[in-house]
């Protein structure tokens, strides 16, 4: 497994990937957090590490060139859709249906939790749906911040209210990136 980190206008972020994809997308916290974000990056994946039958550990960023452009592109509002490889595997059964029902959620559009249970068969699971977000391994990859509270409010995320609203505001045409792009 592999592993790196990246600047974003949400945030440092940490890359995890195997040989099949992208595995974490993780927020990091900012600041004094941000060494402590990123022990705690490390420190999940070594635990996982066991059940995901890897090995080795590496700090690299060649693996990532892919996904560091899409995310670049993302957030210069050049990309609707992340195509790089996923390794699905640090997710089962209910959240494993949940995160790649919200993987499906069109750049742009949102569903409220009890949507997302719906889609999945399960229509009184909406606040299973937010435990599976809240442990979302794939921020922005698969994108929990376009699942919303059923009156439209927006709710909280893991990258933070800020992060989500960056984010939604992005996606609704509201910020105009490409301008700051090219300072």
């Amino acid at each position: 497994m592999s592993i790196w980190e990246v600047d974003s206008p949400v945030g440092r972020l940490g890359l995890a990937g195997t040989g099949e994809g992208l595995l974490r997308l993780s927020y990091l916290r900012a600041g004094d957090e941000e060494a402590a974000g990123l022990e705690a990056f490390v420190t999940d994946l070594m635990a996982d590490s066991a059940s995901l039958k890897v090995e080795r550990l590496t700090v690299e960023p060649e693996p990532f060139v892919e996904i560091r452009r899409q995310l670049s592109d993302y957030f210069h509002g050049r990309l609707r859709r992340f195509t790089t490889p996923i390794d699905w595997r640090g997710s089962r059964g209910f959240h494993l249906e949940v995160r790649k029902a919200v993987f499906n959620i069109p750049y742009g559009q949102v569903r409220s939790y009890k949507e997302v249970a719906v889609s999945v068969g399960s229509e009184d699971a909406a606040r299973a749906v937010g435990q599976a977000m809240a442990k979302n391994p794939l921020a922005l990859v698969v994108p929990c911040h376009r699942v919303v509270n059923s009156d439209g409010s927006r709710g909280g995320y893991g990258g933070g209210t800020q992060a989500k609203d960056f984010l939604l505001d992005l996606e609704s045409g509201a910020l105009n990136l490409e301008n700051d792009a090219d300072k």
